[in-house]
């Protein structure tokens, strides 16, 4: 401080101890409390925040407690109810309830508005502005699993990373995975006979671990050029995140200590570092090659990724440049796996729940494909054929769909319809609340009826813009084409070749961990069908 006179080094002490508090009491109240007011002249009410700190997180606690109380005292009924919503988002329903589909509510210094109103939602599926992005405080929780990529930033950036993903996924490029989609399928298909023939004819088998193989096998080969056996650690590494970042409640926008040396931050931190490691290792196999025999021949997602960040100009050292390679690896090797295996076992426990629809679907398949399976995966006249199996499928979607939650932030102001969303507030929609809705499905919205598709989803429901299992507007996901042709592969080869049932060790119990999970595995009992 020399050269500084006291009395200037305390005023300048001061003046930046007044900014931080001011900066503070903007951040902590004067913004919130000016969202509220926006949202409050226009008509829109919600629970008042209980707690300064806190907004309405107690409330929604206890909700959730008394939920889960509820869900142990009739733990001793062995039917299946698909209305588990009422036990995983509970708040959502009871606000619901009390001040209609359009609510706003508080945590933390968090603004949040629950959209459950279709006419928003359609409004919501047409905005294709860049002001409407995914929550700032939700990329920051996700990051170590997901990173810079396309699923988890906004703006110019995130538009780039669409750009290059997007083509890599559209349906003339998808049909021509079919192969090792069938391929890999068969492999497990294999396993399961073998343990058939050795459980005298039937096996009790929890299909999940089998199934995230499957499709993490699948990705691997069909995206990145590798075996699963070669990226069998990247699928490891990234479900253990997975968990420890789900043991949190992370969605609640509480404040997140990440930067602290803590046991749960380390562990964080070096599963991370290992999943860079290793992506980049499966990167550096595939320059090598390149290399070696010139510009590769594999048109697949990673030659695509690779290609894009070598004629990018934005990335000025090579370690900006692998961020951008192993940020969007990461992304599709988490979300191309995991949403669609979650998938795949959800809809075998259905049609082992209701045998007729098993029985359905595999006549449909005998009668279009007869025993030429091979041959009807590369015709895509025939995929379309097969409506018993689409049922069956947006059905499942509509009740056990992997995605649950869709938020989204107003990084400008927005017109919504006759709403505006001020800057800086978040919006929520509900996905399995409004695939529940009676007024938009009927008094049978919590069964099983695949049939209700019969026509396409335009006439299965009142307002269709609100079925949305795949998300809405501009970022509705990338590999929808991908997943419903793995879906279909899948579950031909599955079907035509075992019935199946419920295991009595069966214990049904959802859960949501950034997925919708089952929490102790679906067992189902296998057995070969005869020729």
């Amino acid at each position: 401080m020399e050269g500084i006179p006291v009395e200037a080094f305390w005023c300048l002490a001061i003046i930046g101890m007044c900014s931080f508090v001011i900066q503070v009491c903007n951040k902590m109240w004067i913004k919130p409390r000016r969202i509220r007011s926006l949202l409050l002249k226009q008509g829109i009410r919600g629970p008042r925040p209980s707690s300064f700190f806190y907004g309405n997180i107690q409330e929604m606690q206890g909700i959730q407690s008394m939920a889960m109380e509820k869900a142990r005292s009739q733990s001793q009924n062995q039917s299946i109810s698909h209305n588990w919503v009422q036990y995983l988002f509970p708040h959502f329903l009871e606000w619901s309830q009390q001040y209609g589909p359009l609510y706003m509510y508080s945590t933390a210094n968090k603004q949040h508005l629950y959209v459950g109103r279709p006419e928003l939602i359609k409004e919501l599926h047409h905005h294709k502005s860049l002001g409407l992005g995914k929550p700032a405080y939700l990329a920051k929780a996700l990051e170590p699993m997901l990173g810079d990529g396309v699923a988890n930033v906004n703006g110019p950036y995130w538009a780039h990373q669409r750009k290059v993903i997007a083509p890599e996924f559209f349906i003339h490029k998808v049909k021509h995975m079919t192969g090792i989609m069938e391929e890999c399928t068969i492999r497990m298909i294999r396993g399961w006979e073998r343990r058939v023939a050795i459980g005298g004819g039937v096996a009790d088998i929890t299909i999940d671990e089998d199934l995230r193989t499957l499709s993490a096998d699948i990705i691997s080969k069909a995206c990145f050029g590798s075996s699963y056996s070669q990226g069998k650690q990247i699928f490891a590494k990234l479900d253990a995140l997975r968990g420890i970042i789900s043991t949190t409640r992370f969605s609640l926008g509480l404040p997140n200590l990440r930067f602290l040396p803590t046991k749960r931050n380390r562990q964080i931190w070096g599963l991370k570092k290992e999943v860079r490691r290793l992506i980049l290792e499966v990167v550096n196999d595939r320059l090598e090659n390149n290399q070696s025999f010139g510009k590769s021949d594999q048109k697949d997602l990673l030659q695509a990724i690779l290609e894009s960040a070598d004629d990018s100009e934005a990335f000025q050292t090579n370690r900006d440049k692998d961020r951008f390679i192993v940020d969007n690896c990461k992304n599709i090797y988490f979300a191309g796996s995991e949403t669609t295996s979650a998938t795949a076992t959800w809809i075998l426990m259905l049609l082992a729940l209701h045998p007729e629809w098993q029985e359905r679907v595999r006549a449909e398949i005998v009668e279009i494909c007869g025993d030429q399976l091979h041959d009807y995966f590369l015709d895509m006249d025939k995929l379309r054929q097969l409506k018993t199996l689409t049922m069956v499928l947006q059905e499942t979607l509509r009740l056990y769909g992997p995605g649950t939650l869709l938020p989204r932030e107003a990084l400008a102001e927005i017109r919504l319809g006759d709403l505006t969303l001020p800057k800086g507030a978040y919006t929520w929609a509900c996905i399995p609340a409004l695939n529940r809705d009676t007024e938009n499905w009927g008094p049978d919205c919590h069964e099983f009826k695949p049939e209700r598709f019969a026509k396409g989803i335009y006439e299965a429901c009142k307002y269709p813009q609100a079925y949305m299992p795949w998300g809405f507007g501009s970022r509705r996901c990338l590999g929808q084409a991908f997943a419903m042709l793995e879906l279909k592969v899948i579950l031909v080869l599955v079907v035509s070749k075992f019935t199946f049932s419920l295991s009595p060790e069966y214990h049904h119990s959802p859960v949501f961990k950034m997925t919708l999970l089952a929490k102790y595995g679906v067992r189902l009992l296998m057995r070969k069908i005869a020729k």
